[in-house]
């Protein structure tokens, strides 16, 4: 694997109910690429072999959150990019902790 992203999508709304909704849109559309993901409280981690395709992602998630009727949004993004493979992947990180 070549890279691993985690978004953070900060909709700028009132109220957990709507925050929650958005965000769910979000995930949705993630879950929607057909790439490996995993939700977290705070993020969500997504991984695959094309840099560009994993920017792209992270690019339309906020397009995705202003469709959604949110008027801006935030984001904090982490990314981990190796070129020639070898970025752990969300098996190998959390596992151990779920089992």
């Amino acid at each position: 694997m070549q890279a691993s992203v985690a978004i953070q999508v900060l909709p700028a709304v009132q109220g957990d109910e709507e925050v929650v909704r958005i965000v769910d849109e979000v995930i949705a559309y993630i879950k929607s690429t057909g790439l490996n993901y995993y939700v977290g409280p705070f993020e969500t981690t997504i991984e695959g072999d094309d840099y560009d395709q994993l920017m792209d992602i992270v690019k339309e998630c906020q397009h995705v959150a202003i469709r959604a009727g949110c008027p801006g949004v935030s984001a904090y993004i982490k990314v981990s990019y190796k070129p020639e493979g070898g970025v752990m992947t969300i098996d190998q990180k959390v596992t151990k902790h779920h089992q």
